[in-house]
């Protein structure tokens, strides 16, 4: 495990209640590899610490949640590697919505792409009125690779996810809670004092109660998997192509992006 300095995730406690932060907030709290990693075991270990009753998912600084995935970590992938990578992702995320504990999204800032995907694999979302959200992903010459695809139609209905998927728009607080995306928007400086607040009447709550609860949810959507298996295979097929490598050079070079459906 990497030194405190070096470290992409944080985990903090108050009393029953564990807050994981992003910590990369000069990439914006960009998802990279070493960040999946440190997640996965922190989340492992929180699972197993009886004391811990609610996990709050946060990122550092003001301005990020996480702000996607690490595109020049992207710009290399083929079809090969570009599904190692989806299924990381899907993993790592699935790891999350199914851990025995209810985990709060605490939206500080911008949620965009992976950023979102990993809000959508938590319990339930809380956004600062400064958050922003989406799965921009088609504007790369890709699709959300992390469960996305799956988890957003399941969220906000089918019509709604796929409109936001294919006109890549990021939508505000206001217009995401309308659309069922989080579940309450507050002040900035409200945020992780109100998440706290419900991280600790669910703590006063019966715990088995708690994890039955989760998991009679969790089965509910049982056919999820044959879905991130579809979403991997498209990904990982989007990886070998020339507008793949187009679009996240273009993003980079900060310019349009010039497709040619190759």
């Amino acid at each position: 495990m990497p030194d405190s300095q070096a470290r992409t995730v944080l985990t903090t406690f108050d009393g029953a209640v564990a807050t994981v932060t992003l910590k990369r907030p000069e990439a914006l709290n960009a998802l990279n590899a070493a960040m999946f990693d440190e997640l996965e075991s922190e989340f492992k270990q929180l699972v197993s610490e009886p004391e811990v009753r609610v996990i709050l998912v946060t990122g550092a600084g003001e301005r990020a949640f996480a702000a996607g995935a690490d595109i020049r970590g992207l710009l290399a992938t083929d079809a090969e590697s570009g599904r190692a990578v989806s299924l990381r992702g899907q993993e790592v995320f699935r790891q999350i919505e199914r851990c025995n504990k209810p985990v709060i999204a605490c939206i500080n800032g911008v949620a965009l792409g992976g950023g979102c995907e990993l809000a959508l694999a938590c319990t339930m979302r809380i956004a600062s009125d400064k958050a922003k959200l989406g799965l921009p992903e088609v504007k790369l010459g890709l699709i959300p690779g992390y469960g996305g695809t799956q988890r957003l139609p399941r969220l906000i209905g089918r019509s709604a996810a796929t409109r936001l998927m294919l006109t890549a728009q990021i939508v505000d607080a206001a217009e995401a809670l309308r659309l069922g995306l989080v579940d309450e928007i507050v002040p900035a400086s409200e945020l992780m004092s109100r998440a706290l607040d419900i991280a600790e009447t669910i703590a006063t709550m019966a715990p088995l109660a708690i994890a039955g609860i989760l998991e009679a949810v969790s089965e509910s959507a049982n056919a999820i998997e044959t879905g991130f298996d579809g979403e991997a295979a498209v990904f990982s097929r989007l990886c070998g192509t020339a507008d793949k490598h187009e679009g996240l050079t273009a993003f980079l070079e900060k310019r349009p992006a010039q497709w040619q459906g190759k």
